[in-house]
């Protein structure tokens, strides 16, 4: 049974690494569960009330960070709230429509498609298609790291105690 869990713990722990990069995938609530899994398989002995509160507010900064960062890349370069959704929607259809490129171009699309749609001239709209992009890498590196930490704190609670 130990390991099964520790296959199903690092299948999750794969599953949010990818989705910190794909957004249809779980990414750090797939870690957060791998946790649970693995307590429950194995042994929650090792978790302890610090280890909670540690993961559980990396998840919470994750998830805000995500949102915030991508809307701060389009903020910055003067995106309206039409051009954050039009940025998620091609976030989350873009990998399916254009499968090698929809990441980047999907984001991309969306946003200059929902400021077109709001009556900003061509070039603003570029623009902040741009920042939209860019706002997709600073939140994939941010998540990339946070959950990188994740895992790493995660190891040493079980290996150190």
């Amino acid at each position: 049974m130990v390991e099964l869990g520790w296959v199903l713990v690092i299948l999750l722990f794969v599953v949010g690494m990818l989705g910190a990069v794909y957004p249809v995938l779980p990414g750090v609530l797939a870690i957060y569960g791998a946790f649970f899994l693995y307590g429950w398989l194995i042994s929650f002995q090792p978790f302890g009330f610090w280890f909670w509160l540690i993961q559980s507010l990396i998840v919470l900064v994750v998830i805000v960070a995500d949102y915030a960062v991508s809307a701060l890349g389009v903020k910055k370069f003067g995106g309206s709230r039409a051009s954050v959704i039009g940025s998620t929607i091609g976030l989350i259809l873009g990998p399916f429509v254009i499968p090698a490129f929809g990441l980047i171009i999907g984001p991309f699309v969306g946003a200059v498609i929902g400021e077109l749609i709001i009556g900003t001239a061509w070039n603003k709209a570029f623009s902040v298609g741009f920042g939209s992009v860019l706002g997709f890498f600073a939140s994939t590196a941010v998540k990339i790291v946070l959950q990188l930490m994740m895992i790493v704190l995660f190891l040493i609670w079980v290996f150190a105690h």
